[in-house]
């Protein structure tokens, strides 16, 4: 299959469960809500070394939000509920409520409760003050320049980590470009977050190692430098491989993402030095959710 002169590979990316939830963060300014919506986000990548993923949804004016203040919208995601609430916890007590001028404020209803100021308000030292509006309870915790007000709790849905597709081209620069504009697209989506720098990964993986102490290492088979030493899915041709990984909260989010940044890379056409896009699995072992290529470009 080829879309306008870029091969489409008869494969699949393997996606996983994982729990995520959504926060809104506001302040005095966008400046400052985006300093700290960028701020609790950092670090935070891989599962595999950061204990969440984590990113800006989108950014939200004043009439969006609980406080009518402009702000952002922030999703994380974990493995389990454990690991959520303790990522959530941290991110926002050290990044947001440290944070001139910020509030933060459950971005999502559920079931499924996640603690928010209920800890927080700790910090306070018993001067916190609880308040209840609209059936939801906030807490005002002093700090020196007022007070942080921060929603009790948040909620918690099932999501989908790790679908992705591969970008295989004639050298850096032109598969950098290419998923620079597939990162263009696929953020005007709602729902939705590629957690990697700047949306990109160049240190796509494979699961298991030679080292014992590791659970992932370097994806060989899609390394140009390696053409040669190990069983490569490269042709001579390919100089560079870039990966955009996508997380959303539903499994069609993931799809629709998947198909927009697709879309966007194939409508350069083979002129910009894009040769194939293909996928990353692992044989259906990794994760329940399986995003066929040619399917979604169908």
């Amino acid at each position: 299959m080829h879309k306008n002169g870029i091969a489409i590979d008869d494969t699949y990316a393997e996606a996983f469960g994982m729990t995520a939830a959504r926060l809104i963060v506001t302040a005095i300014n966008p400046r400052w809500a985006r300093i700290a919506g960028e701020t609790m986000t950092g670090f935070a990548t891989s599962v595999i070394g950061c204990g969440a993923e984590a990113g800006i949804e989108c950014e939200l004016a004043p009439e969006e939000t609980p406080d009518g203040r402009p702000g952002v919208s922030v999703l994380l995601f974990a493995m389990s509920g454990k690991e959520l609430e303790k990522q959530v916890e941290r991110r926002v007590g050290q990044c947001v409520l440290t944070c001139p001028s910020t509030a933060c404020f459950s971005g999502m209803e559920g079931e499924k409760p996640v603690p928010l100021g209920k800890n927080l308000r700790y910090f306070g030292d018993g001067f916190q003050i609880a308040k209840r509006i609209g059936g939801r309870r906030y807490w005002r915790v002093p700090v020196m320049d007022g007070e942080f007000l921060c929603e009790e709790v948040t909620a918690r849905t099932s999501a989908v980590g790790g679908g992705n597709f591969l970008v295989l081209a004639r050298g850096l620069p032109q598969a950098l470009a290419a998923c620079e504009r597939a990162v263009l697209a696929i953020r005007r989506l709602p729902r939705v977050l590629l957690p990697f720098p700047g949306g990109i990964a160049r240190s796509g993986s494979k699961v298991g190692s030679k080292y014992k102490a590791l659970m992932a290492s370097t994806n060989d088979a899609y390394c140009p430098t390696l053409r040669g030493l190990v069983h490569s899915s490269l042709s001579e041709d390919v100089g560079a491989v870039l990966e955009i990984v996508i997380n959303g909260l539903t499994e069609a989010d993931v799809r629709e993402a998947t198909r927009v940044g697709i879309e966007s890379i194939c409508a350069l056409g083979a002129a910009s030095g894009v040769l194939r896009i293909s996928a990353g699995n692992y044989g259906g072992k990794l994760g329940q959710y399986h995003f066929h290529l040619r399917e979604l470009l169908a």
